[in-house]
């Protein structure tokens, strides 16, 4: 049934998988995010997992920032990975394993992190809004243009 679904859908298929993978690259994202508030400010917090239950504490800015891009980078490896070998493994990825495509795939992400970063600022620092509302709501955001720019730029269909 799944794979007449598959042969059927491949596209659903490739989005499916570009979200697990996505969604693996955003749980890394948040671990290290937590670690870096964390380790930015231990004393404040009742224990690792309070960074995610709350503590009363409202962390530095430049805790949020650094844990942002510290997430991206992380995340961007295992995503670039994952991609590579399972998400886009019926397309064309001869363009992405090459030096250049790496750099495309990585300035395309940094795109994300640009929209990211300048969203934590403006979410959390200008606006007030908790952090990981914020996070989440730019994540999804992100999500959507990395799919549309890897897909169009990178990780073509092949060629019948």
């Amino acid at each position: 049934m799944i794979k007449k679904f598959i042969e059927k859908h491949p596209t659903l298929w490739e989005i499916f998988k570009f979200l697990l993978v996505g969604g693996g690259a955003t749980v890394v994202d948040f671990v290290v995010m937590s670690v870096t508030l964390y380790l930015f400010a231990p004393k404040y917090y009742n224990g690792f997992f309070s960074v995610f239950f709350g503590s009363g504490y409202e962390p530095q800015t430049v805790a949020t920032v650094v844990g942002t891009a510290l997430g991206f980078i992380f995340g961007l490896v295992f995503n670039y990975i994952l991609s590579l070998v399972f998400v886009f493994s019926g397309s064309d990825t001869s363009k992405a394993k090459t030096g250049g495509g790496f750099l495309a795939f990585a300035g395309l992400s940094a795109v994300g992190l640009v929209i990211h970063i300048l969203g934590m600022y403006v979410g959390y620092d200008l606006l007030g809004i908790n952090e990981w509302i914020v996070k989440i709501v730019l994540t999804l955001v992100v999500l959507v243009f990395n799919y549309l720019t890897r897909k169009l730029l990178l990780f073509k269909n092949k060629k019948q």
